[in-house]
């Protein structure tokens, strides 16, 4: 699991837990963060470098 992935997950734990101490609009605004963050990076990127990006990871998997 890339770090990436492990902050993404921490930040929609911690929403979670947060929907029980702070009003559910703040937690619930940390979860859409936590999930909208890395997906609009990646958007961000054009086709050559996502798909450069996808050989890397293929690369990393294969040698491991």
């Amino acid at each position: 699991m890339t770090p990436h992935t492990k902050w993404a997950i921490a930040g929609v734990v911690i929403g979670f837990i947060l929907l029980f101490i702070v009003p559910w609009e703040i937690a619930l605004a940390l979860i859409v963060l936590a999930i909208a963050v890395p997906a609009g990076a990646w958007l961000m990127l054009d086709e050559s470098q996502r798909r450069r990006y996808r050989e890397l990871r293929r690369r990393q998997r294969q040698i491991r």
